[in-house]
């Protein structure tokens, strides 16, 4: 026998609810209707159950734990581990704080889902959109290697890393940014009422102006009649552009074209490698094999021609090459790493030539971050000046050859 929830309204009297046990829902209306009730709505309790986890999900859904938060659930679950407990245990006292808060809902649910018999890494992937495929795949990982501890201890490297970037990326645009915007203020009131009146003073003189400022005043001309032109067609350019790179072949140039970009590019192969080499260090000393490593980095990583240059690897070691040939046949990985690689292979020691690697591609990490940071600021406040320096040029040259003219006459 089933237990019902009702709504239901009795003569004279204004709605009630309650419970009420039948074998079927018809048996339930036809119980309360004896009773002289008129029921509005009548729903098994697991019905009931059901729509209200699916009515959570869909809030938790919505959800996104901001940078700090996720950091703040990463490492709060990786100290609680690291101190005994059990993963379930974990997320209890996670989820039994008694302040309100993002993370407070985000542990609640994914402790519900792993009491359901859900493995970590899937409850992960359910909930929402905080956690993204590079973070649920490295969970997985770590349940296969019995390594969760460490693995969220790198990703509160990677994440605090990733943080500090952002943080300093900003701190080092604050200033361009404000000399830029003043700068795109100054070219707007120069080309739509300065340079307009400095056109029309300056074709009475009857001078020839010099080939820039005439250059200055077609554009002037040209952007205050063809403005929304220029609007739409940066807008038409910026959707097909995106439609091109949601493309298979348009991704995998895009993934393939930011790795050899002058300054970003080196930063972003830096990181690639020192990411791969402590996941597959972490892996391999908790005893998941070389094979298994490299297929469970394939899943964690988001950049599709990455990822194919590691199942090429995977699947060279798969036939029985040593991971060092792999990556030299492959040709994408330095030298250097090759040969540290070998020594370990060598030695028997293949973990340890792994995290050797990995701290020295966290080092060439962190040199080649704060060179960009550094130059960020320089080379934006050196384009500002440029470019307004140009316009002033061009107006002083026109206004010099007609008073030049003037003093002739």
């Amino acid at each position: 026998m089933a237990t019902f929830l009702y709504k239901a309204a009795e003569a004279g009297q204004s709605e009630t609810s309650g419970e009420i046990k039948a074998t079927t829902k018809a048996e339930a209306y036809r119980i309360l209707k004896d009773r002289g009730l008129r029921p509005s709505e009548v729903r098994e309790l697991g019905d009931h159950v059901a729509k209200k986890k699916e009515a959570a999900s869909q809030s938790l859904a919505k959800l996104r734990l901001s940078q700090p938060d996720l950091l703040f659930f990463t490492e709060e679950l990786a100290d609680l581990l690291e101190a005994g407990l059990q993963l379930e245990g974990a997320l209890r006292v996670m989820a039994s704080r008694s302040e309100q808060s993002p993370v407070k809902a985000v542990a609640t649910d994914l402790r519900q889902r792993v009491r359901d018999g859900v493995s970590f890494s899937a409850a992960l992937r359910d909930c929402g959109n905080t956690f993204d495929p590079l973070y649920c795949n490295l969970a997985a990982a770590g349940e296969a290697a019995g390594a969760l501890p460490q693995i969220l201890r790198r990703e509160c490297a990677h994440l605090t890393l990733i943080g500090n970037l952002r943080q300093r990326v900003a701190s080092s645009l604050l200033y361009p940014s404000i000399v830029f915007s003043a700068a795109i203020v100054l070219m707007f009131i120069f080309l739509t009422f300065l340079v307009p009146q400095l056109s029309v003073l300056l074709g009475k003189t009857g001078q020839t102006l010099p080939l820039v400022t005439q250059i200055l005043v077609a554009v002037s001309t040209f952007c205050g009649r063809w403005w929304w032109a220029l609007i739409a067609g940066a807008g038409v350019i910026v959707m097909l552009t995106r439609i091109a790179l949601n493309t298979p072949s348009g991704q995998a140039w895009w993934h393939r074209a930011m790795l050899n970009m002058p300054v970003v590019g080196p930063v972003l192969r830096a990181r690639f490698h020192a990411e791969m080499l402590q996941t597959l260090s972490t892996l391999v000393s908790n005893g998941v094999t070389l094979l298994n490593g490299l297929n469970l980095l394939l899943g964690s990583t988001a950049n599709v021609y990455l990822r194919g240059l590691i199942h090429q690897a995977a699947g060279m070691v798969g036939e029985g090459s040593s991971l060092s040939v792999a990556l030299r046949r492959v040709g994408f990985f330095p030298a250097v790493l090759c040969d540290i690689l070998a020594v370990g292979e060598q030695t028997g020691d293949i973990a340890g030539a792994l995290e050797r690697a990995a701290r020295r591609f966290d080092r060439d990490l962190t040199t080649r971050i704060e060179r960009l940071t550094t130059l960020i600021q320089p080379a934006i406040i050196l384009i500002v000046a440029l470019f307004v320096g140009l316009v002033a040029y061009s107006m002083i040259a026109g206004i010099l050859t007609s008073v030049n003219a003037l003093r002739v006459r």
